[in-house]
């Protein structure tokens, strides 16, 4: 059997979360979810048989308008192209937009280390290094 990609990440959260519908009556539908350390995936059953949606971790500005009323706690992810996705969950979950915040500053952290290390090779095997480390020393 072949994985995914976002299968071989580790799981840090699996539930449902409920996602309101882009359609014109936006009404509220209950999605198993499951958030890695690369995406969150969004399924239309809970067997987990047919995805309806992967966000990657990387196409996600932030996690905003968080707001608890009643029973609920309502956010809304923000996409790279700036698309609005509203989500809600009950209150007594874990809840869903901490565990999606922290989930998207660790791979922010990853990526920015990784950045860091491959321009560090790059400029280590450029030539002419050497002279422009100099030119910068005091």
């Amino acid at each position: 059997m072949k994985m995914s990609a976002s299968e071989l990440f580790r799981v840090l959260k699996e539930g449902e979360l409920e996602k309101r519908s882009d359609n014109l009556l936006q009404f509220w539908k209950r999605k198993t979810c499951v958030l890695t350390e690369d995406c969150l995936n969004i399924y239309a059953d809970s067997q987990k048989k047919s995805k309806s949606k992967e966000l990657k971790l990387q196409s996600i500005k932030k996690v905003d308008c968080v707001e608890r009323t009643g029973k609920f706690v309502y956010f809304t992810i923000v996409t790279t192209d700036n698309k609005e996705i509203d989500f809600r969950c009950t209150g007594e979950d874990n809840c869903w937009n901490a565990v999606i915040t922290m989930a998207l500053i660790d791979f922010q952290n990853r990526r920015a280390i990784q950045d860091f290390k491959t321009r560090q090779e790059t400029e280590s095997t450029s030539p002419g290094q050497q002279e422009r480390r100099l030119a910068r020393a005091p």
